[in-house]
């Protein structure tokens, strides 16, 4: 049972219809925050949020007294703040499960009341798959593996456990259809779905497969990993595919993001763009958009608790306490990752090198309960207490300690108290999310009139002042640009950091934190939420613009994005055009149309050719092989279709049949090959798995078979070598899927297209059936010179035209096929469609 009168009590609703005593402030009083709106503004459509988590934002407990449940926002909670992130007119809700175990018999009610009450729609997982998901999968494999701990045996964090992961799946696919029970309403488009952490990294696919148009998002707040490291995970694939169903997916820092793109990169062969400042990767024709974005505190909240009496009361005591003493203070989690022991070994190390320092530095250890269960949880907080009892046995004295190490309940106000009273702040985890900690520290110590007034600082007081040493591997490090940052696994280095920072100037620290301080103030909570909420608008700009198909099985699942007019090719609908029509021209692409590109035989099968024979045995039917490879290559694999027309190395050369004679697309000067060969061979020699193909009119070089990353950037210093070495030459330098290459300018497709169909023309023979089929960017070409000269109302019109490309994507055709197979069978079925029964 739930008590009405309890949740009085606790001044714990941020609804109109309950008054609230001691809530966080609504309207925030710095740059770069929420204002006030006047109430004569005009009123905009009403948006709603819902922010989606492992766990609700929530305190939950049972009153000592009557046995009831107790809810409260958590403060410490960044996603509760996002309540005062938004303008006032947006309606906040929050997804997600309960800190505490409550009983089946409870469940509907406490469901009901933090439905009513705290906006929030509560998820009852069962037991057996919450430990499975949560502290099995989550825990025990998802979360060392983020932090670069590699589980090699049973002990350092679990194999890959398949049930583990099924239970998470099933735990994403449970949330999913909470949140969709969330947006079941007529204007679901005005809904912002954002979903938080690695806990939640399948449920994109879930609520994308039932909603085309929501619009989604999704931030990362813990390290992402180098793809070597992620690469290890059994189920990779997957989970990214799953974040791809998302239009906005956010990091804290560029280099979680540059590891995210690197693994889609490498895994699946994905390439990120960036266009007007925002970085991109298209994935089966959606735009999904990389932000990324530091999380911020919220200024107001600070405020009003430094302001509490209770913080004034320690913060005085603290200051008293420590009267002659340098303070540094430490806030971390009981955690693998935090560094303490390192931080404890620096504070030796620090001592033993400036015995000047003896009796005069403390470092002051808060470390808050730990968030998963194991052994290793005890076995850090032994080394930790092992450490810091030597170094106090072995540099302390009556009265003084130099580690205090504060392991039990510490509240937030005197957290703040600490904050306010330190002169260092040292945070060095040795792997980490954002962490808050130094933006808090530095709040604190700008301080505010209320806790200026308690530490007797008044205008004759020197300059606020503050000094951070914080790990290179924590996400708010790239922010901190006045910190002192170190290496955590150097203990040398954090102990001359702590020194350094002791021995800086007063102006220098002072420097420093009027650098941190205008940074943090300016980009508080509001301004995070209110800048991925504004990017997330722009992701889902083409929403209405374009038409989705639901693809694929399971997590395999993923939404193909197509232009309205784009529609997949039939063969009744070609069958029909090709029976009335009596000129027809028909160009085909070769590599990735009639052969799959990754056959190792390159060669055309003996169906390829038997289809094509047939296709040619048509008087009323002239057919051509549109191909980037050489003549040669072509003119063998082909030798067996007599009246087969061949454009080969992109139209330089062009033949109408087998015994024809060549004709060259014009006469051009060559020697600029002398230049470009030198070139590439050098490329080739420092690029491992890269090859050079020369050609008789353009030299290409191939780097599909190098490394992902290193064959991209060859690929891009080769492309502005040679562009600077052939500026003066008629030729053109293009880039394109694994390759570069030189060719004569004008060269292309589609000017194979257009001659084709001009020399029809000229013949008396204007195609009135034209069907072009090919799969990638050359052919593009093709497809635009096609859509232009069905344009020109100067130009005889084509009555039937089928521009087609194979795979749906982004094109400018008007027509798709799924693959090879299909492209085999509509044009083994054209023939066919021609004969009559007897």
């Amino acid at each position: 049972m739930v008590s009405s009168c309890c949740l009085d009590q606790l001044n714990l609703l941020s609804t109109d219809d309950f008054r609230v005593t001691n809530r966080i402030p609504r309207v925030m009083k710095v740059s770069g925050v929420i204002s006030d709106f006047g109430e004569d503004q005009q009123a905009m459509p009403r948006k709603r949020v819902i922010i989606v988590s492992n766990q609700l934002p929530l305190r939950a407990w049972r009153d000592s007294v009557s046995n009831e449940w107790c809810f409260e926002f958590d403060e410490n909670d960044l996603l509760a703040l996002l309540r005062d992130a938004f303008p006032p007119d947006t309606e906040v809700r929050y997804v997600g499960t309960l800190k505490a175990d409550v009983d089946t018999a409870d469940q509907e009610e406490v469901a009901q009341v933090l439905h009513d009450k705290f906006s929030c729609e509560t998820i009852f997982l069962p037991v057996d798959m919450r430990n499975e998901f949560y502290h099995g999968f989550c825990k025990h494999y998802l979360w060392p593996l983020f932090h670069y701990m590699m589980p090699m045996t049973g002990n350092d964090g679990g194999r890959f456990d398949r049930s583990q992961w099924m239970a998470y799946v099933s735990a994403n696919r449970i949330f999913a259809d909470k949140v969709l029970e969330v947006t079941d309403r007529d204007d679901e488009d005005e809904d912002h779905v954002w979903v938080h952490d690695y806990h939640l990294m399948a449920l994109p696919t879930f609520l994308r497969r039932r909603s085309n148009r929501v619009k989604l998002g999704f931030f990362l707040h813990s390290p992402f990993p180098s793809s070597d490291m992620y690469k290890t995970l059994p189920v990779r694939d997957e989970i990214l595919r799953a974040l791809l169903n998302c239009d906005l997916i956010g990091f804290h820092t560029f280099d979680y993001a540059r590891h995210f793109l690197s693994s889609c990169r490498r895994i699946l062969g994905l390439h990120s763009e960036s266009n007007r400042g925002h970085i991109a990767l298209e994935y089966y024709g959606r735009t999904v958009t990389i932000k990324i974005l530091p999380a911020g505190i919220h200024m107001g909240q600070l405020e009003s608790m430094m302001s509490e009496e209770s913080t004034l009361r320690m913060a005085k005591e603290l200051k008293h306490k420590y009267e002659g003493k340098i303070m540094m203070v430490g806030v971390d989690d009981l955690d693998l990752f935090k560094g303490i022991p390192q931080k404890f070994s620096a504070m030796g190390e620090l001592l033993e090198t400036n015995q000047e320092l003896r009796g005069k530095v403390v470092l002051v250890q808060i470390t808050n309960p730990a968030r998963s269960l194991g052994r290793d949880v005890q076995q850090l907080l032994d080394e930790a207490n092992s450490i810091a009892k030597e170094v106090n046995n072995k540099y302390g004295e009556p009265g003084y300690q130099p580690i205090v190490f504060l392991k039990g309940p510490v509240t937030t106000q005197e957290k703040l108290a600490y904050y306010a009273v330190a002169e260092f702040c040292v945070v060095t985890p040795v792997r980490d999310g954002m962490n808050l900690v130094p933006y808090k520290y530095t709040v604190c110590r700008q301080g505010c009139p209320a806790l200026d007034k308690a530490l007797g600082v008044d205008e004759n007081s020197p300059p606020k002042n503050s000094v951070i040493i914080v790990s290179e591997f924590i996400g708010c490090s790239p922010s901190l640009s006045g910190a002192i940052r170190v290496n955590p696994w150097n203990i040398d280095e954090m102990a001359n950091a702590m020194y350094r920072a002791i021995d800086l100037s007063e102006t220098e620290k002072h420097l420093r934190h009027e650098k941190h301080y205008k940074y943090i103030s300016s980009h508080d909570v509001a301004y995070w939420a209110r800048s991925f909420d504004q990017d997330l608008v722009r992701a889902c700009r083409d929403h209405y613009h374009k038409r989705y198909w639901r693809v694929g099985l399971g997590l395999a699942f993923r939404l193909v994005a197509l232009e309205p007019n784009f529609r997949k090719l039939l063969g009744d609908t070609l069958n029909s055009a090709y029976k009335i029509t009596s000129s027809r021209l028909i160009l085909l692409d070769y590599d990735g149309t009639m052969m799959p590109p990754t056959s190792v035989n390159k060669g055309p099968s003996h169906e390829v050719i038997s289809v094509l024979n047939r296709l040619c045995d048509d008087p009323k039917n002239i057919v051509f092989i549109v191909s980037g490879r050489d003549r040669d290559t072509l003119s063998k694999w082909f030798s067996s279709c007599e009246k087969l027309g061949i454009a080969a190395e992109h139209g330089y050369f062009t033949r109408w049949t087998r015994d024809s004679a060549w004709e060259t697309y014009r006469s051009v000067d060559l020697s600029w090959k002398e230049v470009v060969e030198p070139i590439m061979q050098l490329y080739m020699e420092a690029t491992d798995g890269s090859c050079i193909e020369n050609k008789e009119s353009a030299v290409v070089w191939h780097h599909q078979d190098a490394d992902p990353d290193f064959g991209l950037f060859q690929a891009k210093e080769l492309h502005d070598h040679l562009e600077n070495v052939l500026a003066n030459e008629p030729v053109v330098v293009k880039r394109g899927q694994h390759i570069v290459e030189v060719k004569p300018q004008g060269l292309s497709k589609g000017i194979v297209a257009e001659n084709l169909i001009s020399s029809m023309r000229s013949k008396g023979k204007s195609p009135d059936f034209l069907l072009c089929i090919g799969d990638d960017r050359s052919d593009e070409d093709m497809f635009e010179s096609i859509a232009r000269s069905s344009a020109n109302p100067t130009l005889p019109a084509i009555a039937e035209i089928f521009a087609c490309t194979v795979g749906q994507k982004p094109s400018m055709a008007k027509y798709y096929v799924d693959d090879i197979v299909e492209v085999i069978g509509l044009l083994r079925g054209i023939p066919e469609a021609t004969v009559q029964p007897n």
